[in-house]
């Protein structure tokens, strides 16, 4: 008899059933439990799982995971697929052996898990044990209980397209030292964490060490730097100076605590070295060197820049902070409460951060006037940075409509990262465009970008201006108490569908310029204006 087909005698006959199949308007089966009404099948469950279907799917889940079965695994899921490709190669090419889940208590339909596994490659074995949660949702066609797949289910740092590796590593380990020699670890500064991983990725092989056996994760992101996990032998660690001051770094990491979403960096403003770069985010990106988002007015730098170099205004001259004004169909208005001024200049309006002044200019500058002073002066929007790892060169396109005039305040089309305004402030109080380094360009050889800086006048305004915003402006509160030559510009950026707009504030200390963003911060001043103090102080 054929698998999956049962006999069974009825009355004496002997019937034939095959996966339930329907006889007369009723299933056999039906009958044979003594539900002879029964046509119809039962109404499928909505709403979602409840506890013992929560229980049932998981045990099954953890079950046919302990047990490398990849594709049972997978079927207890949402999406099979994916789910059965990275379970596959959690013991294929991570070599994950010995796998032991222990479930904790459900809340509602999530279930929080830990695992215990052996890692083993070419003779070596490591201990693995993390913890991680699951929750458990309603198929949307079958309707049975499923894991809501999840590549964090896997484990907690893995991201769509992710997989896990077991091997040699990719690139020999480093040693990395900041400006002083003093050693720079993840341990020590975890912000550092991604920054150490891609420079190790980049220099690894140039530094003179030996590769590492190791368990990591190779980023769907081809660019991206592998993410070393467990070590199982070490390899030889090569020495890599950066530009780093683990002073300035220790103080970064500090002051982005503080602070949920917010990254900063610091340079040395006159040669464009990196002295600290931080990030406190919940998704470990790198946005102090890769972000892209709307710098809000601290744009107002560059524009101001190029209101003096087009002859349009000067730091004594006027720029009048009206109420509101309209450009092409769109009214700006200025911060809530923002008192109107029409004698004021340039100066009054920079330090006091009126938008207004700065749109009235709008038809004044030729629409591709601040793209060709941001490019031009102070080296961004080219693509041409070479910092030693991956990074932003800021954007401001020329455009045209609405967008023209926000351009002038940081809105619109204009996006930078905190690497970026750093090195607006940096070019602001010294003249020169440097392009900010995180290791030496000798080191491969590579090219620097190159810009042709401010003209001598326009330095002199601007570190006045920076300077008055600091000492009287809207930048006083966060800098008060600083000593010695320093200046600041805020800037709040209105982002669609947040409640708060984003915190920007940058800055300078003596020869150091710094630059700080904080998502849904607020004012400037409010979260990343202390950020910036606090690395200021410390490296300035």
């Amino acid at each position: 008899m054929r698998k999956g087909t049962k006999a069974a005698v009825v009355g004496g006959v002997c019937v034939v059933l095959v996966g339930g199949a329907v006889y007369g308007g009723y299933t056999i089966v039906s009958a044979l439990e003594g539900d002879a009404t029964a046509s119809e099948p039962a109404p499928a469950r909505t709403g979602p799982p409840t506890r013992d279907e929560v229980k049932d799917t998981t045990s099954k889940f953890f079950a046919a995971w302990e047990k490398g079965d990849a594709t049972k695994a997978a079927s207890y899921t949402n999406f099979p697929q994916d789910a059965q490709q990275l379970l596959s190669s959690y013991g294929r090419e991570a070599h994950i052996t010995d796998v032991r889940i222990a479930p904790g208590a459900a809340t509602g339909t999530t279930v929080p898990f830990s695992v215990k596994a052996t890692v083993s490659y070419g003779g070596k074995t490591a201990p693995l044990a993390y913890s991680s949660k699951l929750s458990v949702v309603r198929g949307e066609t079958s309707h049975r209980a499923l894991v809501d797949w999840q590549p964090v289910l896997v484990h907690p740092q893995l991201k769509k397209g992710d997989t896990l590796v077991t091997g040699d590593s990719a690139a020999p380990p480093i040693e990395a030292v900041d400006r002083d020699g003093n050693v720079l670890t993840k341990d020590k500064y975890p912000s550092l964490g991604p920054i150490l991983d891609a420079l190790r990725s980049k220099y690894g092989d140039k530094a003179g060490g030996s590769p590492s056996v190791e368990l990591s994760i190779h980023h769907a992101d081809t660019n991206a730097a592998e993410t070393p996990l467990i070590t199982l032998a070490k390899g030889k660690p090569g020495k890599l100076r950066t530009t780093l001051s683990a002073s300035a770094q220790a103080a970064a990491e500090k002051a982005v605590d503080k602070f949920a979403e917010s990254s900063v960096v610091a340079v040395q403003a006159s040669t464009g070295e990196v002295l600290a770069v931080a990030n406190h985010r919940a998704d470990g990106f790198n946005a102090a060197f890769l972000g892209q988002l709307a710098p809000g007015s601290t744009m107002k730098i560059v524009t101001a820049a190029a209101l003096i170099d087009n002859g349009l205004t000067k730091a004594s001259g006027p720029a009048p902070c009206l109420p509101d004004v309209l450009w092409e169909g769109q009214t700006f208005h200025n911060l809530k409460g923002m008192q109107p001024d029409e004698h004021a200049t340039l100066s009054d309006s920079f330090a006091r951060s009126c938008n207004t002044a700065f749109i009235k200019f709008t038809p004044k500058l030729k629409s591709d006037s601040l793209s060709r002073e941001a490019q031009e002066r102070f080296g961004l929007g080219q693509d041409n940075w070479k910092t030693g790892i991956p990074s932003f060169d800021g954007s401001v396109p020329a455009v045209d409509g609405p967008d023209r005039a926000a351009n002038l305040i940081g809105q619109g089309r204009v996006q930078m990262s905190p690497l970026n305004m750093a090195s607006v402030t940096a070019t602001a109080i010294t003249g020169g465009f440097h392009q900010p380094v995180l290791v030496s360009a000798g080191l491969d050889d590579r090219e620097l970008a190159t810009a042709k800086g401010l003209p001598a006048s326009t330095v002199t305004q601007l570190r006045q201006m920076m300077n008055r915003t600091a000492t009287s402006g809207t930048g006083a509160a966060a800098m008060a108490g600083l000593s010695g030559s320093i200046g600041a510009k805020t800037g709040s950026a209105e982002v669609d569908g947040q409640a708060k707009s984003n915190s920007w504030f940058t800055g300078y200390r003596n020869d150091v310029a710094a630059a700080a963003m904080t998502q849904e911060g607020g004012h400037g001043g409010d979260a990343a204006g202390p950020i910036v103090a606090a690395v200021l102080r410390a490296a300035g």
